[in-house]
């Protein structure tokens, strides 16, 4: 099942759905690793202490907290960040509590490029550039197989009906 299906217009449908790259939760995976094995060694220093359940309390407490916050955050963020590209418009959609979104009709878009440097190349992911009617470029970072979304957001851009074959078909006969 496509996201967003309840938001697609009777003849829209989903040609691109995209979570940003799995290079946002380095990071996070790397904080996770480094809570755990430095909290299991205090908790293995603190054996040693007479005060060592109230430490342990202390160390599961702070260890949580520091998962949650910079593991698990980012993590939901990461998998409630959509972007979409449909037939009639682009939609990106942002948040777990307060959700952000913008849609951009196919129509408003002006120009589609992207960028991505040697890391990004090897990832392959990038930033997606789409100039539209606003002043302001909007870029979208981490966006996994940039090259590829470039190319069918740039035809969805640039599509015109009557190219289409069963478009002149249903004309001609």
């Amino acid at each position: 099942m496509a996201y967003p299906d309840g938001l697609l217009g009777s003849d829209e449908y989903v040609v691109v759905h995209k979570h940003p790259h799995w290079k946002m939760l380095i990071l996070p995976v790397l904080v996770l690793f480094v809570v755990v094995g430095g909290g299991f060694y205090l908790a293995a220093l603190a054996a040693s202490t007479s005060w060592q359940l109230p430490l342990w309390i202390g160390l599961g407490v702070i260890g949580a907290v520091l998962i949650a916050w910079w593991t698990l955050a980012p993590l939901v963020r990461w998998r409630t960040t959509h972007f979409v590209v449909t037939t009639h418009r682009l939609m990106v959609r942002e948040g777990v509590f307060t959700r952000t979104g913008i849609d951009i009709p196919m129509s408003r878009i002006n120009s589609v490029r992207f960028r991505h440097g040697l890391l990004d190349r090897i990832l392959g992911c990038g930033t997606l550039v789409v100039e539209s009617a606003s002043d302001e470029p909007l870029e979208f970072d981490d966006i996994p197989q940039v090259e590829r979304v470039h190319t069918l957001l740039y035809r969805e851009v640039n599509d015109d009906p009557r190219d289409d074959w069963d478009y002149r078909a249903r004309e001609d006969g």
